[in-house]
C-alpha cells in the first residue's frame, strides 16, 4: 500500500499506437505535468490519472490493474484509469474544460452563454462518475493514514468522495486556475456551485496559486454555503469540519530547465532560427491557443506597435509559438483559425522580401521553445487570466537579457509584477507601447530585472512546492 499519492487528469506519460500496433510512450504535456514528474518519480509518488487516448487505453489493457510502471515502463509508480470514453468526454470536455475552467477564467460570453439544462444534468452526472473513479482508485491503493494530493479543477468533488471511503487519509486538493469571485462562480446551477464547494472542503488542506485565488475561494464558500471564513488563520468550516487554506506559489527548478535547454536539440533549433532571423531583435511569446491565454490582443498589439514605430521596421522579429489546444471544442477551433488569420494580416501588411515581422508557429515543439527562451530579448505573456502562468517563469531563467511584459492578470504578476513591465490585457494600445519600452530598456536596468525575475521564479520549485504540500498534510 501507498503513503503518498497524487492524482490528476493527466500523467506523467501518454502513449500513442502505430499502424503495426506498437505503443510508443512520450512525456506528457502541461505545465502540471512539468512541475512534477520528476519530484514525483523521485520520491516513488503513486501517481493516478485518466488514460487521455486510444494509446493509453491500449497501454491500461496491457497493465495488471492499470498499473503501467508494472508492465515494464519506466514511469514511477502510475496507475492509469480507464474511464468509459463517453463519460471522460463528458466530464473532461463538458464540464471541466467548457463549465469550470470558463467560470474560473471568467471566459463566458454572458449574453449568450452559459445555458444549465436537461443535456448539461447529464454531462455532470458524468463528471461526478469520473471523479468517483478517482476516489475509489485512490481508496484502493492508499496505504492507512496515507497523504493524498489530488490536483485541479478535473477533480473538484474527489476530496469529499474519498474522505467518505476513507476517512483515516490526509486529503490535500489544490487548484491550478484561478477562483472566481462569488457573483461569477454563482453562474454555475446552485447545487452544482456547493459540490464543487463541498467537494473541495472534503480536504484537510486547500491549496491556490496566489492568495488572490484563496481570498477568492474563501469568499465563495461564506457567500454560497454560509461557511465561516477565517482569513487570517486561513482556514473555511463548514458542517463541522476545518479545511486550511494554503498559497503556494508553484516555480522552477532552474537548474534541471537550464540543463535541458543546453542539449544538442534545443541548441540546433537555436541555430535554425537564428539563420531565419538575423541578429533582429526577439519577442517571444509561447503559449497554448487558450482562450484565456489572450493570443489575439497580444497580435493586435504588436500590429499596433509596427504601425507606432516604423524606425524598427526590419529589425524586429515576434516568434509567436501557439500550440493547439482543446481541438474537440469549436470555441478553440475557431480561435485557433482567429490566431492564424491575424497572423497573416500583419506578414500582408509589413513583410518585406528581406523581412518577416512575425514568425507563427502552431506545431508543438518542446526543443524549439526552450530556443526561443533562450533567444528572447523580449517575452510577451498576456492572459486575460491565469493561474500562474510557468512561461513567464521559465523565460527569465534562460534568457540571460529578457524583459517580461506580463498581465496584471496573471497569477505570477504577484511575484514578477515589480520587475516586469505589467499591462491591462484588454489594453491593446497600453501592450503595444509595453513592447516597445521592453526593447529600448537600457541594458543595464534590463540584466537588473531579469536577475531579480530569476530569483523570483525559482524561489519555490517543484521539489520545495511539492514538499510544503505534504508538510501541510503531516
Amino acid at each position: 500500500m501507498n503513503s503518498v499519492l497524487l492524482a490528476s487528469n493527466r500523467g506523467p506519460v501518454s502513449f500513442t499506437v502505430s499502424d503495426d500496433g506498437e505503443l510508443t510512450m512520450r512525456r506528457g504535456g502541461g505545465g502540471l505535468v512539468s512541475g512534477l514528474s520528476g519530484v514525483a518519480k523521485d520520491d516513488g509518488v503513486l501517481w493516478i490519472c485518466a488514460a487521455l487516448s486510444d494509446g493509453d487505453r491500449s497501454a491500461v489493457r496491457l497493465a495488471a490493474g492499470g498499473r503501467i510502471d508494472q508492465a515494464g515502463y519506466d514511469t514511477g509508480p502510475l496507475r492509469m484509469l480507464d474511464i468509459a470514453p463517453a463519460v471522460f468526454h463528458r466530464a473532461y470536455n463538458a464540464v471541466a474544460n467548457s463549465t469550470l475552467w470558463f467560470v474560473n477564467h471568467l471566459l463566458y460570453d454572458i449574453p449568450n452563454t452559459p445555458n444549465f439544462g436537461t443535456r448539461f444534468e447529464r454531462e455532470w452526472e458524468s463528471y461526478r462518475d469520473y471523479n468517483g473513479a478517482f476516489a475509489l482508485a485512490l481508496a484502493e491503493e492508499a496505504g492507512h493514514g496515507a497523504r493524498v494530493m489530488v490536483q485541479d479543477y478535473h477533480l473538484t468533488l474527489t476530496p469529499a468522495m474519498l474522505r467518505a471511503e476513507r476517512p483515516d487519509l490526509r486529503i490535500a486538493h489544490f487548484s491550478h486556475t484561478p477562483w472566481a469571485p462569488p457573483e461569477y462562480f454563482s453562474l454555475l446551477p446552485d447545487e452544482v456551485a456547493r459540490e464543487v464547494l463541498e467537494g473541495i472542503l472534503g480536504a484537510d488542506h486547500a491549496g491556490f496559486l496566489t492568495d488572490r485565488w484563496a481570498q477568492a475561494f474563501m469568499d465563495c464558500c461564506e457567500r454560497l454555503l454560509g461557511a465561516e471564513a477565517d482569513r487570517v488563520g486561513r482556514s473555511v468550516t463548514h458542517e463541522g469540519r476545518t479545511t486550511r487554506i494554503g498559497v503556494q506559489s508553484l516555480g522552477v527548478d532552474g537548474s534541471a530547465l537550464w540543463e535541458r535547454a543546453c542539449e544538442p536539440d534545443v541548441e540546433s533549433h537555436m541555430t535554425a532560427l537564428r539563420e531565419q532571423v538575423g541578429d533582429r531583435r526577439l519577442i517571444v511569446r509561447i503559449d497554448r491557443t487558450e482562450l484565456s491565454k489572450n493570443i489575439v490582443r497580444g497580435l493586435i498589439a504588436y500590429r499596433e506597435f509596427l504601425a507606432a514605430h516604423p524606425e524598427w521596421h526590419g529589425r524586429v522579429v515576434h516568434l509567436a509559438f501557439a500550440y493547439p489546444s482543446r481541438h474537440d471544442l469549436p470555441e478553440y477551433r475557431e480561435y485557433t483559425a482567429s490566431v492564424q488569420r491575424r497572423a497573416q494580416e500583419i506578414e500582408d501588411e509589413y513583410a518585406t522580401d528581406d523581412w518577416d515581422p512575425l514568425i507563427l508557429n502552431v506545431n508543438d515543439d518542446y526543443p524549439r521553445s526552450l530556443a526561443a527562451y533562450r533567444m528572447a530579448d523580449v517575452l510577451l505573456v498576456n492572459p486575460i487570466r491565469d493561474g500562474m502562468n510557468l512561461v513567464a517563469k521559465e523565460g527569465p531563467v534562460l534568457s540571460e537579457r529578457c524583459a517580461l511584459v506580463l498581465s496584471r492578470e496573471a497569477g505570477a504578476a504577484a511575484e514578477l509584477g515589480q520587475h516586469a513591465l505589467l499591462v491591462n490585457p484588454y489594453d491593446i494600445s497600453g501592450t503595444a507601447a509595453a513592447l516597445h519600452d521592453a526593447l529600448v530598456m537600457p541594458e543595464d536596468e534590463r540584466r537588473m530585472r531579469r536577475d531579480k525575475l530569476h530569483a523570483a521564479a525559482t524561489a519555490l520549485p517543484p521539489q520545495k512546492w511539492f514538499a510544503a504540500q505534504l508538510d501541510a498534510l503531516t
